[in-house]
């Protein structure tokens, strides 16, 4: 039987392996995608996959997919599910023997590692101890410098908060103010002027606190125009590490993820191995458990430096999954369960080309503004190639309440020619009427020159603001519009008002 790339025929002997783990139930404390994504695996092992759900998600993918979903409560749907006490008694009521916390919410939380484990239960994540080492972005920063991987000449508060401005003024600009307990981009902050240099550390310390409750802060060199590119690993806690090959996450807006793709058209054999090695070698140096990734800046001239480790299941783990055939969640409940991850690095192959692009309700021409409304009619597009993981339904409403983050496309091809037109063709399927999307704005940027060259980086967007900027729509608008207004059986002025852009407008109608 393989377990790192399971067949159809090996299924039937997991589900046999499964039955004699330690635990028979999994809780995942979590909502959206990353909900629907782990029961599908759980339930796939004949394991019995229960969710928590705050009343906003009630009518929900992934409360429909469960096996037993608990309505939980707090002041805000957030804070409902940043409870984890609560969300500790529901899993020991419903007879859980695991809680996979997905990502975002208490997925790096050494508080609820502990209290999970405290309880009973396995935490299908790394241990507290790694969670607190990595969680801290100063600490992980010292931790990998000392173990002798490259990190980005800096500055840190904690060494000595008297002489940190001079300090980060010796790094010399351009410089990168970051949240010491940082994470997701929040409250970082670009000096390309070193007189501005104590007025824009105030205004990061005040970003951390409100973001983090802790105005602690570093800089670091700011590498120009870089690449983002990440590494997937995995670990059993018991020796066994290997990498699950990179990510190129590039394209990105306000420091958070648009477009993530494998492999990276910016790395040659050599320096993928080398990359990719490194990010090995870090998890391996703390004796790493379960899921996790490790992050680098990588330079125009192909230096790179350790960025921030994850320690958690990422938002873009599926273009691994598509190219590998690895399903990473399976082998975060082998770990969880005990078992080693019976493989070596040659075992792990790699064949073809994936992006996935996601799918936010906002407006980008308004500065990607979020929208909400009611998810009045969802075509999701289908064909060779194409994956949609999502948690939201027709019939559903998108609100403010969480993340605009909706859906996410994944599209696996031969090669990345392929895998983009996929892309834009999926896009171009897509139907989604009710709130405005992004969709039409991802055409564009696939589309964009640079982007089909792989020439990109962090700052890409930011440089071709035109991608986001919408072209006058048409004049046979309004009769899409009523070609759109006739599959639903909401009022012609509810769709009008919300129909999203002409793309999904002419979508509904050709559908």
């Amino acid at each position: 039987m393989n377990v790192l790339t399971p067949t159809e025929t090996d299924w039937p002997a997991l589900r046999e392996r499964a039955a004699s783990w330690p635990f028979q139930a999994v809780l995942v404390a979590n909502r959206g995608e990353i909900a629907v994504r782990v029961l599908r695996t759980v339930q796939r092992l004949g394991l019995k996959g229960i969710v928590v759900y705050h009343a906003a998600d009630r009518g929900t993918a992934a409360v429909r997919l469960a096996d037993e979903a608990v309505e939980i409560t707090g002041e805000t749907p957030v804070g409902a599910y940043l409870d984890g006490a609560q969300i500790i008694r529901v899993a020991q009521a419903a007879g859980a023997g695991a809680i996979h916390p997905g990502y975002g919410f208490l997925s790096e939380n050494k508080g609820f590692c502990e209290a999970v484990e405290a309880a009973g239960m396995r935490f299908i994540g790394p241990t507290p101890e790694q969670i607190d080492l990595m969680g801290d972005k100063v600490r992980a920063r010292n931790f990998v410098e000392k173990a002798g991987f490259p990190v980005a000449p800096s500055a840190i508060e904690d060494d000595d908060p008297k002489t940190f401005v001079e300090r980060s003024r010796q790094v010399g600009a351009p410089l990168l103010i970051k949240p010491s307990a940082g994470g997701g981009g929040k409250g970082m902050r670009i000096v390309r002027d070193l007189s501005l240099l104590e007025q824009e550390i105030e205004r990061g310390r005040s970003e951390g606190q409100r973001y983090f409750g802790d105005g602690r802060l570093y800089c670091e060199r700011y590498i120009e125009n870089p690449r983002h590119i990440e590494v997937q690993v995995l670990g059993d806690g018991q020796g066994g590490v290997v990498h699950v090959f990179e990510r190129e996450c590039s394209v990105q807006r306000r420091f958070q993820k648009i477009v993530e793709e494998t492999p990276s058209p910016a790395l040659d054999d050599a320096k993928r191995r080398e990359i990719c090695e490194t990010a090995a070698g870090i998890a391996r140096s703390i004796g790493y458990r379960n899921a996790g990734t490790v992050e680098f800046i990588f330079g125009q001239s192909g230096e790179f430096y350790f960025l921030e480790m994850n320690t958690r299941l990422q938002v873009e783990h599926p273009v691994t999954e598509e190219i590998t055939g690895i399903d990473l969640v399976l082998q975060q409940l082998r770990v969880a369960a005990g078992e080693k991850l019976g493989c070596t690095q040659d075992d792990v192959k790699a064949q073809g080309h994936s992006i996935e692009l996601r799918i936010y309700a906002e407006d980008a021409a308004r500065g990607y503004t979020p929208t909400t409304g009611p998810i009045l009619v969802l075509h999701p597009p289908q064909g060779e190639g194409v994956r949609w993981d999502s948690g939201v339904l027709q019939g559903g409403e998108v609100t403010s309440a969480f993340d605009p983050m909706i859906a996410k496309l994944i599209i696996r091809g031969a090669d990345r020619a392929e895998a983009i037109a996929r892309a834009n063709k999926a896009l171009r399927d897509t139907v989604l009427l009710g709130c405005k999307t992004n969709t039409a704005f991802l055409r564009r940027l696939i589309a964009h020159p640079a982007f089909v060259a792989g020439d990109v980086h962090t700052g890409f967007l930011d440089a071709n603001p035109q991608i986001a900027a919408e072209p006058e729509l048409p004049a046979d608008t309004l009769q899409s519009l009523l070609a759109a207004a006739s599959l639903s059986t909401r009022p012609m002025r509810d769709v009008a008002d919300a129909v999203p852009d002409m793309h999904a407008a002419m979508g509904a109608w050709r559908n």
